[in-house]
This record gives C-alpha cells, sequence and structure tokens, in this order.
C-alpha cells in the first residue's frame, strides 16, 4: 500500500523553507497571545536596558562597572511593583507582570525581582549571533523565543502599560525610539508612559530639549517620557499610571 504523504503543517523541511516564512511569522503573532491567555497575563510593565551591565555576582570594576548600580535599581523597583500588583490587581481580570527581552543584565534584575516579589515574570528572547540565553528568573511557562525583532516589538508592546527604559546600547535605544515614534505619531493603541532611568546617563547621552529648540521635534514631545533618578521616584511615578487603569 502507498504510504500517506505528509501533511503540509508536519513537514517541517517546508515550514523552515524560504515559502513559510510567512507562516513562521503567524505562528509567533499567534503562540504569545494563546500562551498569555492561558497565564492570565492582562497587562505588563516593560523593562528596557543593557544586556552588558554586571550584577551582584558579576565584575563591576570595568569601565561599565559602576552602571551595575542600575542593575540593583531595576530588581528593586520590579520587586516592588510586582508586590503592589499582587495586592492590587483584579484576580483573573486585571494584573501587572514584569516584562523583559529575557536576556542579562537590566532585563535579567526586572526579572529576577519580580520573581522575589512571588509573581510571575516574561522574557522575550531574540535570536543573536552572539547567542543570547534566556536568564534563570523568567517563568518557564512566560519565557518565549523570537527569530523575528518585529514581532518581539508587538508583544512588547502590545500589553504594555509603562515602560522603564534602564541605560542601554543600540538595541534598548532602538526600542525606545521606536514606542516613542508610534506614540508621537498616534499609532498605538495604549498610551504607554515611558519613564528613562537614571538622570545622568539620559542627559549625557541625548540633548531632547536641542531637538525640540530647534524643531526636530515638537515641545509637547518633551512630555511623551519622564526622567526618573531613584527607586522610590520611579515606584511613585509607576503605579499612578497603573493604579489608573483599574479604575
Amino acid at each position: 500500500m502507498r504510504q500517506r504523504p505528509r501533511k503540509a503543517f508536519e513537514n517541517r523541511e517546508f515550514l523552515l523553507s524560504e515559502g513559510a516564512r510567512k507562516i513562521r511569522v503567524l505562528t509567533e503573532v499567534t503562540y504569545p497571545e494563546i500562551v498569555f491567555a492561558e497565564q492570565g497575563v492582562t497587562d505588563t510593565v516593560v523593562f528596557f536596558g543593557s544586556a552588558r551591565v554586571p550584577g551582584p555576582e558579576g565584575d563591576r570594576s570595568g569601565p561599565i562597572g559602576p552602571y551595575g548600580i542600575y542593575y540593583d535599581h531595576a530588581r528593586e523597583i520590579a520587586k516592588q511593583i510586582t508586590s503592589w500588583s499582587l495586592k492590587n490587581a483584579v484576580p483573573k481580570k486585571r494584573n501587572f507582570v514584569v516584562c523583559t527581552g529575557g536576556g542579562p543584565g537590566i532585563m535579567e534584575a526586572a526579572n529576577r525581582g519580580a520573581l522575589d516579589a512571588g509573581g510571575k515574570t516574561i522574557g522575550l528572547n531574540i535570536e543573536l549571533p552572539q547567542e543570547q540565553f534566556p536568564n534563570p528568573y523568567i517563568t518557564d511557562e512566560l519565557n518565549m523565543d523570537f527569530h523575528y525583532f518585529f514581532t518581539r516589538k508587538y508583544w512588547f508592546l502590545y500589553y504594555a502599560r509603562s515602560l522603564m527604559v534602564f541605560p542601554g546600547g543600540f538595541g534598548t535605544l532602538d526600542e525606545l525610539f521606536e514606542t516613542l515614534t508610534l506614540r508621537q505619531m498616534h499609532s498605538i493603541r495604549n498610551v504607554i508612559p515611558v519613564f528613562l532611568y537614571g538622570k545622568d546617563f539620559w542627559r549625557k547621552l541625548i540633548n531632547f530639549d536641542f531637538l525640540a529648540e530647534i524643531g526636530m521635534i515638537a515641545k509637547e514631545d518633551l512630555d511623551l517620557f519622564k526622567i526618573v533618578d531613584s527607586v522610590d521616584e520611579a515606584v511613585a511615578s509607576l503605579i499612578p499610571v497603573l493604579q489608573s487603569s483599574l479604575d
């Protein structure tokens, strides 16, 4: 008897082929939605920041070493926000889960802080030439890996109620400016308050006031973000934003 041919969705060679790219993209859009629903995730607080910032167990003696303090701060903010969410969120209806890019550095710190508080925490990893492995503090069921940057970015923002952006390099700046552009153009469903953590870093890196002064951005675009400079200030700024979405 002639063997029955494989169904298309069982054909791994086809699914990994160039012709099936659209299908692979669709899976990266669909799969996280199902996982988030199963895990009861309704809203997220997204942390962006450098993968290179050393944690307390790392070497803080090099040029980037002093920025290790931001690891500690990200961890504490994530812990406090998660604790607040566990006490104030509406069970099975509204909650605020810390979400990161899933790697080391600031991402690890935020996932770690959320776990410290006893909450779930999300890691949206991406395939990179320098292999990025998920940090050990992500909730297993919410540990995902993406091939396409744009589908990963979609899930960073779809449930986001706020962004906390720590010092970082090209990747962090890419994520920050794409979010600011979407908000500037009113091209995003959610109003996502953006907080930049670390006044000294951001003031040295980008002269936002100059951009507004010469008309490259509108003066009101400066209201799309707020710079915060301490754990207490960050938490005090975040909680009213989250509370307002519950009211």
